[in-house]
């Protein structure tokens, strides 16, 4: 059986981490039988993140490769009948959703004050003594570092915004009333897109983008949609 490696359950999401939601749904998705491995600690996992997976005596991270690795393995369950324009699409959105969204959703956890009073006794809640004090600071200095090389920490607050207000106005476009991206089943991608979308709607910071989010019903109902999975 697989192992998968990931953080932990926070505000009933499945973890923490939009990347662990969008792996753990694919494996929901496709019925693939799994077990969960909770860690704190990514520095262990192959890459230096989670999530990552053992599978006998594999062990394969990214999510990328792992969901190839897994339709390699166990069978393309979910888009073998997406035609070529559509898995163009679907790869399109991956990158919105993991190459911008993401780091709109880091910004706003990591390195912008109100996210910060919110995450910090949450996720650093299992610590105790010295290192309570100063280990928290050295990994949000961290992200606020990769967030200014990635770009999106050059941005005033309004910029960052309206570029998220583009990101989340394209996917809901894009969704329109389908119940699933592309129809009535859902894909690889919806579990990509709801990795990004249901901890942008259900972390309890206060956000401008997660307020706009929220009041757009198409996602409001596709995030509900997407739970039953679980």
């Amino acid at each position: 059986m697989i192992r998968l490696y990931q953080f932990p359950s926070y505000w009933n999401l499945p973890s923490a981490s939009p990347f662990c939601i969008k792996l753990e749904t694919y494996l929901k998705l496709t019925k693939i039988p799994y077990e969960i491995k909770i860690t704190n600690d990514p520095r262990p996992a192959p890459k230096g993140k989670l999530p990552f997976i053992k599978d006998g005596d594999k062990i394969i991270a990214d999510t990328s490769l792992i969901i190839e690795y897994l339709k390699k393995t166990y069978g393309d369950k979910l888009d073998t009948n997406l035609t070529p324009e559509q898995k163009s699409i679907a790869t399109a959105v991956q990158r919105l959703c993991e190459e911008h969204l993401y780091w709109l959703i880091v910004y706003d956890r990591w390195v912008a004050d109100s996210g910060w009073k919110v995450i910090n006794p949450v996720f650093f809640s299992i610590l105790s003594g010295p290192i309570k004090w100063f280990l928290p600071n050295i990994i949000r200095k961290k992200q606020k570092k990769a967030c200014y090389i990635q770009g999106i920490g050059r941005f005033s607050d309004e910029e960052r915004f309206a570029l998220g207000k583009q990101n989340i106005d394209a996917i809901v476009n894009l969704l329109g009333s389908k119940p699933y991206f592309f129809g009535d089943q859902p894909t690889s991608i919806d579990a990509t897109l709801w990795g990004m979308i249901t901890p942008l709607l259900n972390t309890p910071i206060p956000s401008k983008l997660r307020e706009y989010a929220g009041n757009i019903p198409v996602l409001v109902e596709y995030d509900k949609r997407m739970k039953k999975f679980f």
